[in-house]
């Protein structure tokens, strides 16, 4: 048999498909529209291997409606342009029955391509459905973005690919002549790395490489049969997750060597720069702070050298910031600042703002007391005046504690004096 065991098993209805219920379980987000058959134009994003390509398709079987599909890899502007024109033949104006198409791993398509989109999605000639492994917030151009819904496709329970491989064994054609016994599973989850297909292709291995009718899985088996059984680094898979997490956490623990260990196993792997800057980046904010806020600039700018040179001088631009980052003193005060400060505001709601600080632009304002009796703190000696700039509700309340380090050692005796001074404690 030629065609893979996952495309034998793909999913055709609704209730054949696995996981994802929060989008089209019975209560789930696109159940209805699916059902109804008024489909919004959307972005489906998850890992590789989590059923983006299968629900496009179940979708446009369950809506009835044409179905035209591309890949981001070979297709071009011009390719895009014949599929859209040959939508507006067969669906025209936005009817349910508007034709779907679908751009498999849209991230790659170029700012020019995802132009070319544009007026087919907003006249509704198409109903769009994008997959992408990225973020779509870097890599979806805002204009498109804005007319598309992102639904987000959660990575796999162990559950479900249990499920799938013990559907495999009941329902295929094939394996269910064979008598096999599941009785390990971790090997060909690991390998796996959670996506549904390589699992499916690796079991369909596995299985087809013993001649015996009754066939025992175990992960002794598994690894045996299976002759690359070392894990590669994989950009859209598990291992991206896993590896950029022990890059962050190397930082994070002031480890360097861990740090750049983990950074070139990104590089070798051919992950994105601009992603490994984007996480310094945020690292240099999150973990480091005002403890050194040197650490953002450095990081600011690696995201701008890297995104302008790229492979292969920008490991080592990317090597000397996370370093620099490794070897920075450490604060998490600003991150947990804006945490606590989320949090109080969904519990106090929209709290009015004391009149002395309100800006007061017409005269109507100043009349009824906006801007009265503030007091400018550089008119004051050491720049510093008591009054309060909460609400009245939450006075008195602190959000920001600097962590212990040297430099914010000095933003909180500072910040100390001034309490004492406001508050007289």
């Amino acid at each position: 048999m030629n065609t893979p065991l996952a495309e034998r098993l793909r999913p055709q209805t609704l209730d054949d498909y696995i996981s994802q219920s929060h989008l089209v379980g019975p209560n789930g987000t696109l159940t209805s529209h699916i059902n109804q058959g008024i489909i919004p134009s959307m972005i489906l994003w998850g890992p590789p291997g989590i059923g983006k390509t299968t629900l496009a398709n179940i979708i446009a079987t369950t809506s009835k409606r044409p179905f035209y599909t591309l890949s981001a890899i070979s297709s071009g502007v011009k390719d895009v342009r014949e599929v859209i024109e040959k939508a507006k033949n067969s669906g025209g104006l936005f009817t349910a029955k508007n034709p779907i198409l679908f751009i498999d791993e849209i991230h790659r398509f170029s700012k020019s391509q995802q132009d070319s989109l544009l007026q087919a999605v907003e006249k509704g000639w198409v109903t769009l459905i994008g997959a992408t492994t990225e973020n779509p917030s870097f890599e979806v151009i805002s204009a498109l973005l804005s007319r598309c819904q992102v639904y987000i496709l959660k990575a796999f329970e162990k559950s479900d690919l249990e499920a799938l491989l013990k559907r495999a064994i009941e329902k295929d054609e094939f394996l269910s002549k064979k008598n096999i016994k599941l009785e390990e599973t971790s090997a060909l989850l690991r390998l796996s790395g959670g996506d549904a297909r390589k699992l499916l292709n690796i079991f369909e291995l596995v299985v087809n490489s013993d001649v015996k009718d009754m066939i025992t899985i175990t992960d002794a088996m598994v690894l045996e049969k299976v002759q690359n059984n070392t894990v590669r680094y994989d950009k859209t898979g598990e291992q991206h997750y896993d590896i950029v997490s022990a890059f962050i956490k190397s930082i994070r623990g002031s480890d360097p060597n861990a740090a750049v260990y983990y950074l070139a196993r990104m590089v070798e792997g051919g992950e994105d720069v601009k992603f490994i800057a984007r996480r310094l980046l945020i690292l240099a904010s999150e973990d480091i702070g005002n403890a050194n806020p040197t650490a953002l600039v450095m990081a600011n700018t690696t995201f701008q050298a890297v995104t302008t040179i790229g492979y292969p001088e920008s490991r080592i631009i990317l090597s000397q910031c996370a370093t620099y980052l490794a070897c920075s003193p450490k604060s998490n005060a600003a991150y947990m600042a804006i945490n606590h400060a989320q949090q109080l505001v969904k519990q106090t709601g929209d709290l009015s703002v004391p009149l002395n600080i309100r800006n007061a632009p017409t005269k109507l304002m100043k009349e009824i007391g906006y801007g009265e009796d503030y007091k400018y703190s550089h008119n004051y000696e050491n720049n510093f005046t008591s009054q309060e700039f909460l609400p009245k509700e939450v006075s008195n309340t602190r959000l920001y504690e600097p962590g212990n380090n040297a430099r914010e050692n000095a933003q909180r005796d500072f910040l100390k004096s001034r309490w004492k001074e406001k508050y007289g404690y």
